[in-house]
């Protein structure tokens, strides 16, 4: 019995413990059910909401959207009636050119009609004229041009010689300046070069050597060198003479060389004129270099550097290549600054304008077309080659550097002391200028003065009248110009004297 019992007590408390559980189990699930229906109901409110939003954001777009096509439309109405106002105006202002052009036509004929009328009016008027004064036209003008030049002549003169004269001081006080300016800034010391040098021997015993038995050493010297070696009465001295400076510069260092070593014979000669020319040809280039370095130009192939170099050993008049290269690059980069023209250029044509004379004696041809061609193979600028090419008037006046070159040529090579000339050469000079004024008609006599810097001229005064002097001195500058060449410039001053002689008895 109380068996049965404990079993009936176990399976109600089953019963109740899951009547509990179920029990629990809808509550939690009513309360679940509860949540989720909250929140689909506020998942369903902010949907409406966003909705609605979203409609009214979208009401408020196309309400903008409105007003600006109205505002596009009014603007767009708005510039076709000013289009429209323009094509009006335009079409109005064609028609007023159209009716203008037509009045300017009708003007135009009637002043053709009225200049023929004129013209045929002229043309009686002339003819009653001729008839009246018995000449023809071309006759009563030149009777009325003659009787302006006999009535003005002398204000006429006086006049061409005040425009010529303002005109000439102008021209020279602005070149004189900028020339004496250039001068000033730039000094060089002139050295004449001459055709001997001399070698100062240690001691007289040093001659016999040089010598050699039969004259054999002094002969091989001569033959290696081509120079001619002097050996005279004068103490311990060599003269070397030749008319090439590198010439003799190579005997002169193979003379040192030979007399530092000591041993002079035919093969050693032989050995130290190789050396002396090899020495030679290391300095002519550092020559070179140092000129374009003293001038301040650059970038110039080596080979026209050992040119350049070359021509420290070449004259002209006496006076040394390089150094009147050097003078002019120096000159005429002044003269460019002073008249703002390219600098660079000039000073470069300037240093190279001799250029070809390294090689003239070697080569046949002027100096001038052998230095373009040279140039011209190396590479130089072509306005360097154009400025350098006229500084003998060989070829025109192409740029304003190619003036400068040929003035800073003429400075340099026309200041005191800087070429020597012959006296011969000197002479015939001034001889030449002499002849050219004595060829013209008119003239009396003809002096050079002033070491043939102005020709003064005496013209016959019942030959050559006032007008006919101006002409006269500007003919002979011009004939001076083609037929002579000369430093400098040369003042042509034509003196028309008038003498009036009587005789009271």
């Amino acid at each position: 019995m109380a068996g049965i019992l404990a079993g009936s007590a176990g399976l109600i408390g089953l019963i109740v413990g899951y009547l509990a559980r179920y029990l629990l189990a809808a509550r939690k699930r009513e309360s679940l059910e509860k949540s989720w229906e909250e929140k689909i109901r506020k998942a369903k409110d902010e949907a409406q909401d966003i909705v609605l939003q979203a409609k009214n954001k979208a009401v408020a777009t196309l309400d903008e959207a409105k007003t600006e096509e109205k505002n596009r439309r009014a603007e767009l109405e708005k510039a076709e009636d000013s289009l429209f106002k323009r094509s009006e105006m335009m079409l109005q202002r064609e028609n007023e050119v159209a009716k203008e052009r037509i009045r300017l036509v009708e003007e135009e004929k009637s002043i053709l009609s009225r200049n023929e009328k004129l013209k045929e009016k002229e043309g009686e008027i002339a003819s009653k004229l001729t008839q009246i004064a018995g000449l023809t036209p071309e006759e009563a003008k030149e009777r009325l041009f003659k009787e302006i030049r006999n009535n003005y002549q002398s204000d006429l003169v006086d006049e061409a010689r005040k425009i010529l004269r303002d005109r000439r001081e102008e021209i020279e006080k602005k070149s004189v300046e900028v020339m004496t300016t250039a001068i000033q800034r730039y000094a060089r010391a002139h050295v004449s070069d001459i055709t001997t040098s001399s070698f100062v021997l240690p001691s007289e015993d040093f001659k016999g050597k040089i010598i050699g038995r039969e004259g054999r050493n002094i002969r091989t010297l001569e033959r290696l060198t081509g120079v001619e070696l002097i050996v005279d009465e004068s103490p311990d001295t060599i003269i070397i003479s030749s008319f090439d400076p590198m010439r003799r510069e190579i005997a002169r260092l193979s003379l040192e060389k030979l007399v530092k070593d000591g041993r002079i014979q035919p093969a050693k000669i032989e050995e130290k004129v190789d050396e002396a020319r090899a020495e030679l040809d290391k300095r002519v280039q550092e020559t070179g270099e140092e000129a374009a370095y003293e001038v301040g130009v650059y970038g110039l192939p080596k080979e026209i550097l050992n040119l350049l170099g070359r021509l420290n050993f070449r004259t002209s008049f006496g006076q040394n290549v390089l150094g009147h290269s050097v003078e002019m690059a120096h000159i005429a980069g002044m003269i460019a600054a002073e008249l703002g023209v390219n600098v660079d250029v000039a000073k470069k044509a300037a240093l190279v304008h001799d250029i070809g004379k390294a090689i003239d004696h070697e080569v046949q041809g002027t100096h001038v077309e052998l230095g373009r061609k040279i140039l011209k193979k190396y590479g130089v600028e072509e306005e360097v080659i154009k400025a350098m090419e006229a500084h003998h008037e060989d070829y025109p006046f192409s740029n304003p550097e190619s003036y400068i070159v040929a003035a800073a040529d003429v400075l340099s090579a026309a200041r005191p002391g800087a070429r020597r000339g012959t006296v011969e050469n000197y002479i015939k000079r001034l001889e030449d200028l002499e002849k050219i004024a004595k060829s013209f008609s008119g003239v009396r006599d003809a002096y050079a003065i002033q070491a043939g810097r102005e020709l003064r001229v005496f013209v016959v005064p019942e030959k050559i009248d006032d007008f006919m002097a101006l002409q006269l001195a500007k003919d002979i500058a011009s004939r001076i110009e083609t037929d002579l060449k000369y430093p400098g410039e040369i003042k042509v001053n034509v003196i028309r004297e008038l003498r009036a002689v009587e005789y009271a008895k």
